[in-house]
Order: structure tokens, then C-alpha cells, then sequence
């Protein structure tokens, strides 16, 4: 019997590898193992597993869960990424900041609104109601979710760290005016919420700003550390201002009264100023006279 050439070999094997329904009879087979270890680790773990009065989510959504790993939403939720975007959202500061409290990081400076690809943001600049002059604050903000695509482009671009990508993707509604088109009250959120759902980001930017405040808020705190160490230095060198002796005063006013009050001899303050314009008079016209002796020689 002769042997069978690498050709015909080959032909053979993949002629039993291209059966039909042997990747059919594949698949049945892994949905039957999948579907045996979900009864035996029901079995194992017991109605434990399922059980609302100790946490087992972690454990049965864990990398050695076996058989059914279906969430019960909506009573269960899967952790979301940190990088996970959604809607945007505005921060505030929080409301125990001792400067700056409840106020905008917002500038209404409009460049998320012009970056924007499907230009769902809307932004009104507030004004002084006094001078009628434009605050870095926004009156009014729009985002209408059903527009927006979550890019974060918004967030990328905004200069001060005023917005932000939501982790809340629960905002179905029957109402689509009322409660897709979110304004200022509703985008608004404290900067400890944006610390919460994104630690390690916010770590970054305070990295790259220098402090975890706002930029006008670490303003406001070295204005405040400089005015008060001015008070506090003024009103070190007020005893020394007061012990020093009143005769020097004294003195000083009795020295400088003789020469304000001593009249110039021969000579009035008003007959003073007139020879002084005299004469600045006669050497300008000398200065032009001799301006014209040369151009004209």
C-alpha cells in the first residue's frame, strides 16, 4: 500500500474539517456546556448567589463567575468606566466653599458652544444690571440631550474645567421638552461630584492646574493672604507710629511755616509769574529768530 502524498493529505483533512454541520454541532455543544454550568454553580453556590441581603453582585459579574451572569437591572447596575461619557454637566462650587460658594466655574467664554458638532449648546452672557457691562459668568446655558453625541469635545476644550462628562445615562422620558432640554438648574453640579465619579482625572487636571480650587478662586484666596498680611503689618508699625515723640512734629511745622509764609523781596506771586513768562517769551523768539538766520543764510 503506497503512502499518501502531502496533497492528498491535506485534501483529506480539510475535507473532514469542512463537513457540513460540524460548526454547527460546535456551537449547539458550547450553548449545552454554558447551559449545564449555569444549574451546576446554582447548585454549588445555592440561593445565596441571588440573595439581596449580603452583596453578591461583584462575585457573580467576577472574572470566575460561571453559568448565568445576567444583571437584575434595574435593582443592579454595572460599574460604568471612569472615562465613561455621557451628557454634560456644569460645576459649581460646593456649597461649604468659604469664598466662592455655589458660584460658576462657567465663564460663558462660548468656546464649547462653538466646538460642538451637532451645536446643541446654547449659551447667554450675563451683565452687570448696573453697568450693563458682561460678567465671566453665563445667565442662562442649554444642552439638548437628544442632540448632543457625547463626544466631550466640550469638556476637552473648556479652558477652565467648567464642563464635564456625566456617568448618568438613566434620563429616558415621555416628555422630550421638559426634560431633554436640561438649562442651567438641571447641568448644574457641585465640584466634590466630579471628584467622586472621576478621582483620577480630577487628580490630573489639579495636577496641571496647581490646586484643586478654580483659577479665580486661588485668585481671590492670594488677593485675600496679601491684603492680610498688609493689615497685619500696618497694624504692627501703629505703637511704633504712636510712641514716637510729638515734638518732632511739632518741629517739622515750625520749621516749614517761616518758608511758606516768607514773602520774596521785591517781588509778588502774580508780578513773579508774569517775568517768568516774559522771559520764557523773549528766549523763544530769540531760539525762532535764529532758526530763520540760519535757513535763510
Amino acid at each position: 500500500m503506497r503512502g499518501l502524498t502531502l496533497q492528498e493529505a491535506t485534501n483529506e483533512a480539510s475535507l473532514g474539517e469542512n463537513m457540513y454541520g460540524t460548526g454547527l454541532a460546535k456551537g449547539l455543544m458550547l450553548t449545552l456546556r454554558h447551559f449545564v454550568d449555569s444549574f451546576v454553580d446554582d447548585l454549588r453556590y445555592g440561593l445565596r448567589k441571588y440573595s439581596h441581603a449580603t452583596d453578591n453582585f461583584g462575585l457573580r459579574q467576577g472574572t470566575e463567575a460561571k453559568g448565568v451572569i445576567t444583571v437584575q437591572y434595574p435593582d443592579e447596575k454595572v460599574a460604568v468606566p471612569e472615562r465613561f461619557r455621557f451628557v454634560p454637566f456644569l460645576i459649581v462650587e460646593d456649597e461649604d466653599h468659604p469664598i466662592r460658594s455655589g458660584k460658576d466655574w462657567c465663564t460663558s467664554c462660548g468656546i464649547c458652544a462653538k466646538v460642538c458638532p451637532p451645536q446643541c449648546i446654547w449659551i447667554v452672557r450675563g451683565n452687570d444690571p448696573d453697568t450693563g457691562r458682561p460678567v465671566p459668568e453665563p445667565e442662562a446655558f442649554f444642552i439638548d440631550i437628544d442632540i448632543c453625541m457625547n463626544c466631550g469635545y466640550c469638556a476637552e476644550y473648556c479652558p477652565f474645567d467648567a464642563i464635564k462628562m456625566d456617568h448618568d445615562y438613566e434620563l429616558a422620558s415621555y416628555d422630550r421638552t421638559s426634560h431633554h432640554i436640561h438649562d442651567k438648574e438641571k447641568l448644574s453640579k457641585p465640584a466634590s461630584y466630579w471628584r467622586d465619579i472621576a478621582p483620577t482625572r480630577a487628580y490630573e487636571e489639579m495636577l496641571v492646574r496647581g490646586t484643586w480650587e478654580h483659577k479665580d478662586a486661588a485668585k481671590e484666596a492670594r488677593r485675600g493672604s496679601a491684603s492680610a498680611s498688609t493689615r497685619s503689618s500696618s497694624r504692627a508699625q501703629e505703637p511704633q507710629a504712636e510712641a514716637a515723640p510729638a515734638a518732632v512734629a511739632t518741629s517739622a511745622e515750625a520749621a516749614a511755616a517761616p518758608a511758606a509764609s516768607a514773602p520774596v523781596e521785591g517781588a509778588t506771586p502774580w508780578s513773579e509769574d508774569d517775568a517768568k513768562r516774559e522771559e520764557r517769551r523773549r528766549k523763544a523768539l530769540e531760539r525762532k529768530a535764529k532758526r530763520a538766520a540760519k535757513s535763510g543764510g
